[in-house]
């Protein structure tokens, strides 16, 4: 967490550790043994953070520079981990702000698994989960219309009833 906030002057994200990397050829020069964590940052906590202060840098998925040893690999790694959790449980309760649009949800989903839904069978599949809250509030920056805006439900905001009948494993299924 130290190393975190350090990076990017942000306390309390998500943090877990993915995978202990300890290949005897991993470095040509010496043995090296790296514990690897991945953390995730929600989108409105992410726009907060001064990136030339803390010497951070962001890249898209789809383009990540070319990077040192296998490090590389640990990235592909970590993706792999992110689009296993994201078919057994909503990962945007750690990604997006409590308020959301349903295409703020899908592109969310598009980029984490590199290819594009259909926007109707999203829309049907993510909200016949039982996962997500409508609420009255719109947000206009994008049409005059607006789209509106909702947030996850908590478990325990679920009654057993509804826990038994939702299962996230139906929509989260690409």
């Amino acid at each position: 967490q130290n190393i975190i906030y350090k990076l990017t002057g942000v306390k309390d994200l998500y943090l877990s550790q993915l995978k202990t990397y300890g290949d005897l050829d991993r470095d040509p020069l010496e043995r090296v043994i790296s514990i690897v964590y991945y953390s995730l940052i929600r989108v409105d906590v992410f726009k907060k953070i001064d990136l030339k202060k803390h010497n951070a840098k962001w890249f898209a998925l789809n383009e990540i520079p070319e990077i040192i040893l296998d490090h590389k690999q640990m990235i592909n790694d970590a993706i792999s981990k992110l689009r296993e959790i994201a078919k057994t449980e909503p990962l945007g309760f750690r990604l997006l702000p409590k308020l959301f649009t349903l295409p703020q949800l899908q592109n969310l989903y598009e980029c984490l698994y590199g290819i594009e839904f259909d926007s109707r069978n999203f829309r049907k599949k993510i909200l016949s989960s039982g996962f997500l809250k409508k609420t009255d509030k719109k947000d206009k920056t994008s049409s005059k219309k607006g789209a509106y805006l909702f947030s996850f439900i908590e478990s325990n905001e679920l009654d057993e009833k509804e826990k038994k009948e939702t299962n996230i494993k139906d929509v989260f299924q690409f």
